[in-house]
């Protein structure tokens, strides 16, 4: 497709992409359409998935937490991909890119590409959405992976973005940058826009039903190649053993986050099939270091780090599904540190450290949500309890604990367990956000630290950067603002006559699905 002045095609757009929107209430609501379950010749169109929770956001400025980038990745188009195979950056929205000088980059936007409301994708558009995550007021959880971007501007189909520094990880965050439409954005608002979004990716959202489903019919304005599957229905389904029993009835074709022991007895049984992957994602515990909790002490907090049984979560939980880890940080991730030796499952030494620590409260408040395994969550607090803590576990639905654990007061407890993956095979995609003083995230604040991780973000110099994180770890190691558990595996099940393959950064589109028969 020809490309159109920009301009004249938004002003004529805009208007229609607002009436369009205008007629769909998507919380309890739904457009009519066919339903898609079947072809002409009788083969399965229709796919339905059970993840753990409802998407905390369909706003992909908002939230990165995995069910709503699991359901929202299908409704945008990214900037650039990652080939799930070679791991290298791919074009995507962006036909190509090229360094300019240090501190600048410019990107080519494919031309065609259009949202489902029938307004062009332009270089604006993406501009806009780099800088709608920039913005303090929008509070992105996602900024601290683009603060390195002092700016986006378009002309034409270019884009280009400025970086306060030389940025080693820009290409690698711009894999997870969605592109959403600056005119209806600006026209409907933040708020309307995260009940109902508009994206150019292979599936636009039909109905939602709030705290229970998103249903998706394949977007015919997609400009790749069309999906084996026109209909998708998201479920959130809590618990565990809910969305193993709908996979096993058919009433689910692929559910997601199955633990190690239902991976186990669905592998034993015959009835699906179980995917599974080593993934960049660590599984890790965040000390508050703020307030009144209890782990304000860095003695209590090193209490914590030797009182856990890791070998024993690793064997009798993960049934060998993880990987026990050094730090925050998976061995996948550039930055891996080398020479920090880690915590040794050492009670005798838990206990005299708790002693040591003096007369403050032993009562850890451990907020948590039905996005984390309660056999492992109940595990750490049992481990907890025999060195002499008393442990509270609080749990809310993902959306209320990741308000809660965000909030700049730090008042969320005293530890809390996470599943982080930045899709960036980077350290910094992980220290940076969860551990640097000022990012929404972190509650620890050491200068000595933020110094070591911004250096190692500012330079190309891999050497230099690798000396950084070197630095940036042993402080770690000594604070613990947190301690990494293991190297998650990504378990998946999926019925018999689905063709389907997991990848390290745990991305599920649609588009990669198909049925066998």
């Amino acid at each position: 497709m020809a490309r159109s002045n920009p301009v004249t095609r938004r002003s004529y757009l805009r208007w229609a992409a607002v009436a369009t929107a205008a007629g769909l209430a998507l919380t309890g609501c739904s457009l009519s359409s066919d339903s898609g379950d079947e072809g002409d010749d009788g083969s399965k169109q229709s796919l339905t998935v059970d993840i753990p929770n409802y998407p905390a956001s369909l706003d992909p400025g908002l939230q990165y937490d995995s069910a709503s980038y699991t359901v929202y990745r299908n409704v945008f188009d990214q900037l650039l991909r990652r080939d799930p195979k070679t791991q290298k950056v791919v074009p995507w929205v962006a036909d190509s890119w090229k360094r300019v000088d240090a501190t600048t980059w410019t990107f080519k936007i494919h031309d065609g590409i259009e949202f489902s409301n029938g307004e062009e994708l332009t270089a604006d558009d993406a501009a806009f959405s780099i800088n709608r995550i920039l913005k303090k007021s929008l509070n992105s959880p996602q900024f601290a992976n683009f603060s390195a971007i002092s700016k986006a501007t378009a002309k034409g189909d270019e884009l280009t973005v400025e970086t306060h520094e030389p940025s080693p990880t820009l290409l690698s965050y711009l894999t997870t940058l969605s592109v959403v439409p600056e005119d209806y954005v600006t026209k409907v608002g933040d708020e309307k826009f995260n009940t109902e979004p508009v994206g150019s990716g292979a599936f636009q959202i039909t109905s939602t039903t709030s705290g229970s489903t998103v249903e998706m019919k394949a977007n015919t304005k997609y400009w790749k190649d069309e999906p084996d599957v026109k209909k998708v229905t998201f479920r959130a389904v809590p618990n565990v053993a809910t969305r193993v029993a709908d996979l096993k009835s058919g009433r689910a074709d692929i559910v997601t986050q199955l633990t190690p022991d239902d991976a186990v007895d669905l592998k034993g049984g015959g009835q699906a099939n179980v995917l599974s992957v080593p993934t960049e994602r660590i599984s890790y515990l965040a000390l508050n270091t703020a307030g009144d909790a209890p782990t304000k002490d860095v003695k209590v907090r090193q209490a914590v780090a030797h009182a856990i049984n890791y070998p024993s979560i690793i064997k009798n939980l993960q049934h060998g599904y993880a990987k026990q880890v050094k730090s925050v940080v998976t061995p996948l991730a550039f930055g891996y540190p080398k020479d920090v030796s880690g915590y040794d499952y050492d009670p005798a030494k838990a206990k005299r450290l708790l002693k040591e620590a003096g007369s403050g409260s032993r009562t850890l408040v451990f907020p948590t949500s039905p996005s984390y395994d309660p056999q492992l969550t109940q595990a750490i607090q049992a481990d907890l309890q025999k060195v002499g803590f008393k442990v509270k576990l609080v749990n809310s639905d993902q959306a209320t604990f990741l308000k809660k654990v965000q909030s700049p007061k730090h008042d969320w407890g005293s530890l809390r367990f996470g599943r982080w993956s930045c899709s960036c095979l980077d350290a910094d995609g992980v220290i940076y956000p969860l551990f640097r003083s000022d990012t929404v995230w972190s509650s620890y604040s050491n200068p000595q630290f933020d110094k070591a991780v911004d250096a190692a973000r500012s330079t190309t110099d891999t050497a230099k950067r690798e000396t950084e994180y070197g630095k940036a770890f042993g402080i770690m190691q000594r604070d613990v603002p947190g301690i990494g558990l293991y190297q998650d595996y990504a378990i998946y099940g999926t019925a018999k006559n689905i063709s389907w393959k997991p990848d390290a950064q745990e991305n599920f589109f649609v588009t990669d699905v198909e049925f066998n028969g």
